[in-house]
């Protein structure tokens, strides 16, 4: 079976929904023993049965908007569960609404634009507001804060839903009310009723409907005839009501406004500032102008105001300068006195204000005389250098006598020419170059270098050998320089062992007319290379022969056998020499010193030693990389100097034991002894 309750959201704990037992027809007693039980899919079990009466109570008050949100209707689906026999029973709960939400409106407050030249009927939509509560609980209608300008209309959609409108009923004026603050009201249809607020702002949006207004239709402002370009005539001001561009002014003169007047006088747009722009050069004494205000309104709108500018006269002309005559540029060897320029200086005012005096600076080598009337002559008053100044800026002040007086300048830009008054200078007398022997031609050496503080021509310097010879040869045979650098190259290899040092002089000579030199002088240092292998001077080999020295046949320990002597025609390091032995046919007999060269026996002398010894020596210097010579020395041992000196060609080494000779004596004796052996064997044989 089934059976259906009604219940209203939020029942309190505990209250009575109706009895299980009685509406199912089954005996309350027997719930315990058959072991009821219900079973729901909610979350939450909001209903209790007792067990022994089969009453049925609210265990979880319900919220309906939580359980059901916006269903219409909302059903909470029990089962009942018995066992002995089993039994299925279905319990339905009805949970009914009650007006617990009031309405509200997503939005904390609402903003809408209206341009002020709508006209009345025009709508805008209103935001809907939000009930949770069904039926006559929810949204039922709206209201508007009263306002002249705007009411409330409800609208309703195709489904039959209704919304609020808002409709303009008076036209707008932001000048009087820029912004409007109402309040829309959402009220539901419960017992009591509930309602929601939103204020609604409503922003009139400016229109350019107000032209700009002068806080004054004429303005009146007295100037001095002299005054200075940018001088504050008079300020003008305008108000715009509309707001944005449409209240933004901007001045300008009239169109109707004379072009000179307008030339005379400028405007700024944004301030309304009046002031001077350059020469007042009118002759009436008041002058009239119209100055137009205008917004930046899409269709500017404008209006115009008088401008009175009365012009006091002062001394208002000052001296004018005129150049008749300038010779410029004046070379510097100008003499005192020389008359550069001519020059008019007038006044247009009359009397006093018109009379001039006319000066330039005294730190200046010129001056200005009188010459005829209005005419003034400028000379030098001094020697000029263009080295040391290239021009001059000569300011010429002109004052009148008014009052006040007005001084006019002029500035002549005079220019020194130059003269060749300035040989070229090197920076130093003498220069040392170091260069190494055995260079490759057209090796750069130096680079020798002169100054010439004239200009063009006059300073431009070339540079040229002078005259002289080296070690008998002409200079431009072993150097040469560039004409137009300095730059010096060797046009051959230097030779340190022919020539270490040498000197001469490059001159340099400008272009002018005529033309000034000066000369430096150039040392030039060749440094050593290793190129030069040791010369040996003693014992000397002739026509390729072994060198002999005769040593006594039992000469003692350290007896001086001969001294080697060499020389190196290289330099310091590269001429220190070592002497060494090479090669020794008895390398326990003899030593060799090797810093004085000297060969002594190493032990006295036996007869058992041969009379013939060969040694090699070697004579190395310091160089990098070192270069070497070596000489042989023959050794024989006499007391005497034989007639003929032996051969020391072979290597002076002890003959072999074995050689082929003594292998052919040896075997002759042999088979000698043997067939004398055999003889007396046979001998005494037949004796026997």
């Amino acid at each position: 079976g089934q059976v259906v309750y009604s219940i209203t959201e939020e029942t309190e704990r505990g209250a009575s929904v109706g009895n299980i037992a009685k509406d199912l027809g089954i005996d309350a007693a027997t719930l315990s023993a058959r072991k009821f039980r219900m079973i729901t899919g909610s979350s939450k079990q909001y209903f209790d049965i007792n067990a022994s009466t089969g009453a049925l109570s609210v265990n979880e008050p319900i919220d309906r908007e939580q359980l059901c949100e916006l269903k219409s209707h909302c059903l909470l689906n029990y089962e009942l569960v018995l066992e002995n026999p089993l039994e299925l029973y279905r319990m339905e709960f009805k949970v009914l609404d009650i007006n617990d939400n009031s309405p509200s409106f997503p939005l904390s407050e609402y903003h809408i634009n209206v341009p002020e030249f709508l006209s009345p009927g025009v709508r805008f939509t209103l935001p809907n507001a939000q009930d949770l509560d069904e039926g006559t609980n929810s949204v039922q209608n709206y209201t508007l804060s009263p306002d002249e300008h705007f009411h409330l209309e409800m609208q309703t959609r195709g489904d039959g839903s209704k919304y609020p409108e808002l409709m303009l009923k008076k036209a707008l004026d932001r000048e009087q009310q820029a912004t409007h603050r109402l309040v829309l009201t959402a009220k539901d249809g419960g017992d009591p009723p509930k309602s929601g607020d939103v204020p609604v702002i409503v922003t009139v949006l400016d229109t350019n409907d107000n032209a700009p207004e002068f806080e004054h239709s004429v303005y009146r402002a007295s100037i001095l005839e002299n005054s200075p370009s940018g001088t504050l005539v008079v300020q003008v001001h305008a108000t715009d009501l509309d707001e944005g561009p449409n209240g933004e002014v901007r001045y300008s003169f009239s169109n109707t406004s004379s072009a000179d007047l307008q030339r005379m006088f400028l405007i700024d747009p944004h301030t309304g500032e009046v002031t001077v722009n350059g020469v007042l050069a009118v002759q009436r004494p008041l002058l009239e102008m119209l100055i137009e205000a205008r917004d930046n309104g899409a269709f500017g709108m404008s209006s115009t105001a008088k401008l009175l500018v009365e012009i006091t006269d002062v001394n208002n002309h000052g001296p004018e300068i005129t150049i008749t005559s300038l010779s410029s540029p004046i070379p510097e060897d100008a003499v005192p006195g020389t008359v550069i320029a001519l020059l008019s200086i007038t006044d247009k005012d009359p009397g006093e204000n018109g009379k001039v005096t006319c000066q330039i600076p005294d730190n200046l080598p010129f001056q200005l005389k009188p010459s005829l009337e209005n005419y003034y002559s400028l000379v030098t008053s001094g020697l000029l250098d263009r080295e040391l100044i290239s021009g001059y800026n000569i300011t010429i002040n002109a004052t009148d006598l008014g009052s006040p007086p007005i001084t006019t300048q002029k500035t002549l830009w005079v220019r020194i020419s130059d003269v060749n008054d300035n040989p070229p200078v090197f920076n130093a007398d003498t220069v040392d170059v170091f260069v190494e022997e055995n260079n490759p031609l057209g090796a750069f050496l130096y680079q020798v270098s002169a100054s010439d503080p004239d200009m063009g021509e006059n300073g431009r310097v070339s540079y040229m050998l002078r005259n002289s010879t080296v070690a008998g040869s002409a200079l431009a045979s072993l150097l040469s320089v560039s004409l137009a650098n300095g730059s010096i190259y060797a046009k051959r290899a230097f030779d340190f062992e022919q020539v270490r040092s040498f000197y001469f002089q490059v001159e340099a000579k400008d272009n002018g007319s005529p033309a000034l030199s000066a000369a430096i002088t150039v040392n030039v240092y060749i440094s050593d290379q290793n190129d030069n292998a040791p010369a040996i001077l003693y014992p000397i080999s002739q026509n390729g022969s072994v060198a002999v020295e005769v040593v006594p046949r039992l000469a003692d320990e350290d007896y001086l056998v001969t001294k080697v002597v060499a020389d190196d025609e290289d330099n310091a390091q590269n001429a220190w020499l070592s002497y060494h032995l090479a090669h020794s046919s008895d390398s326990t007999l003899f030593h060799l010193a090797p810093h004085s060269g000297e060969l002594r026996t190493t032990r006295s002398m036996r007869s058992t030693d041969f009379l013939k010894h060969k040694v090699v020596v070697v004579v190395r210097d310091h160089g990098d990389p070192p270069l070497s010579s070596t000489v042989t020395v023959g050794i024989l041992l006499a007391d005497t100097l034989p007639q003929a000196l032996p051969d020391f060609d072979d290597s002076g080494e002890p003959p072999p034991l074995l050689n082929a000779t003594n292998i052919y004596l040896i075997v002759s004796l042999a088979c000698v002894s043997c067939i004398f052996a055999a003889f007396l064997l046979f001998l005494a044989i037949v004796r026997l």
